[in-house]
């Protein structure tokens, strides 16, 4: 079985080396994401899963973690992370299933833990 938690400290202190030598970078891309997920049209439960397919589609294992890990804490329940990995697997075909999977698997760790 996957140590989540393991990955998730591992992806923590991968951007905190990020952050140290290249702060200014990273600022400028929290600025970005913060505007992006800031909730105008869309509340912010619906960006997140919005977040976590792309996430899927495009097979990025720590934006799966960070936007999982987001959405449940923005409210979002199994089940509509389950539809929303079903429409990534829709546009992104076989290597979607994949992590799809993998999305699932890291919601039911993080249910888990609370």
């Amino acid at each position: 079985m996957t140590d989540y938690k393991a990955k998730l400290e591992e992806s923590k202190q991968n951007s905190e080396v990020l952050a140290k030598n290249s702060p200014e970078l990273v600022e400028k891309f929290m600025d970005v994401a913060k505007v992006a997920l800031t909730p105008r049209n869309l509340d912010a439960k619906t960006k997140e899963l919005v977040a976590v397919g792309i996430a899927v589609s495009v097979r990025c294992e720590d934006c799966i973690m960070a936007h999982v890990g987001n959405a449940i804490k923005t409210g979002a329940t199994m089940e509509e992370l389950t539809e929303t990995v079903e429409v990534a697997i829709l546009m992104g075909g076989g290597p979607s299933s994949a992590y799809g999977a993998k999305a699932l698997a890291v919601a039911e760790y993080l249910f888990s833990q609370e």
